[in-house]
């Protein structure tokens, strides 16, 4: 199946917040879990069908569950929320953790999610296996030269004159720096997303009060693995900010991208490599939680069987195996008619039989 596979769907839920702010949030995928810290850009059913987003979704639902949300006052949260502080969105997270049910779990900061990852994991430090940056920094100022900070400048005005006009002259050009190597169906997307994320008050506001935070304080109580991941040409969060991140977190592992995309695209060089160290580094939670089967029944199956075949034996039924790992129930099922054959069980005990098998090792 290629990047948008028909049968690919999420399930979209709601957490409620400290101060009663409703918080969606969306899961996908399989493996250990990955809860993804998101940009205020975001909005969970417009970006599940992206074609700027969608390569890193899918891929990312294949060696982890995903659980991402949308920010306070932004996408399919509530809406008209005054408090965007540090506090709040922390808050945030801690309601989608708690409410997605996650016990431990590495964590992904996107974007301007930097400093409200860094002030979880420094307050709860043993639920995060291990942490990554994403084109992300400590704080809205450290790391910027005087011209990028002028540019944060006219980005604020070019919000209030444009962004809630009908067309998309004055986005365009916020786009155009997040996205500079994008094509024009994928320039238009984050046009309109820009729209539909938020309206004009809420993304002053939110930037406003993100200008404040600076939880680089905090970076030298952060003691788990920790990948940086930044593109070189990044216009929107300046490389200097994974370079600070990596300089202040005991044991950091910086990765440069070769790319000027603030998202790095899936026709891109730099994208085989995010992919590939995402995969790497998350490789520990996923040997972690897969329990130790018999050689002789993993040995008959191939990988996608044995995946399919673990997700029965957690009591998923073939339509949310089929959502977990973005296929058809159709081709659920013939997985794991094949595992039935190859295992030499038949009938209407095949299933319940193979996932004994399993189980025990038998």
């Amino acid at each position: 199946m290629g990047g948008r596979e028909a049968g690919a769907v999420q399930d979209i839920r709601f957490a409620r917040s400290a101060d009663g702010v409703g918080i969606a949030y969306a899961i996908h995928g399989a493996g250990p879990p990955l809860l993804i810290d998101a940009c205020w850009l975001s909005h969970l059913q417009f970006d599940w069908q992206s074609p700027v987003w969608r390569h890193f979704l899918v891929e990312l639902g294949r060696i982890a569950t995903v659980i991402r949300y949308d920010e306070r006052g932004h996408g399919l949260s509530d809406r008209g929320v005054a408090d965007h502080g540090l506090d709040a969105r922390v808050a945030d997270l801690e309601a989608v953790a708690d409410d997605a049910g996650l016990d431990r779990f590495a964590l992904m900061a996107m974007a301007q999610g930097g400093p409200v990852a860094i002030e979880y994991v420094a307050r709860h430090p043993a639920r995060v296996t291990r942490l990554i940056f994403y084109g992300s920094g400590p704080g809205a100022y450290k790391g910027l030269s005087q011209s990028e900070l002028h540019l944060g400048e006219a980005i604020e005005a070019m919000i209030r004159v444009g962004w809630g006009r009908p067309t998309s002259e004055f986005r365009r050009v916020f786009t155009s720096m997040m996205i500079p190597g994008g094509t024009e169906e994928q320039m238009r997307w984050i046009d309109d997303l820009q729209n539909k994320a938020a309206d004009a008050e809420t993304a002053i506001l939110a930037r406003a009060q993100r200008q404040t935070i600076d939880s680089s304080g905090r970076l030298s109580e952060l003691d788990l693995p920790t990948l940086v991941l930044h593109s070189r040409g990044d216009q929107i969060n300046g490389f200097e900010q994974a370079r600070y991140l990596a300089a202040h977190i005991r044991g950091a592992h910086l990765v440069a991208l070769n790319s000027d995309n603030h998202i790095v695209l899936s026709d891109e060089p730099a994208w085989p490599v995010l992919r590939d160290e995402i995969t790497a580094f998350l490789a520990p939670d996923r040997e972690e939680e897969e329990p130790t089967y018999e050689d002789d029944v993993a040995s008959a199956l191939s990988p996608r069987e044995l995946q399919i075949l673990r997700l029965a034996a957690r009591g998923y039924d073939n339509d949310a195996i089929a959502t977990a790992l973005t296929l058809s129930s159709r081709t659920v099922e013939r997985h794991l008619q094949n595992a039935y054959a190859k295992l030499g069980l038949r009938g209407r005990t095949a299933r319940t039989a193979a996932v004994a098998r399993l189980l025990s090792g038998a």
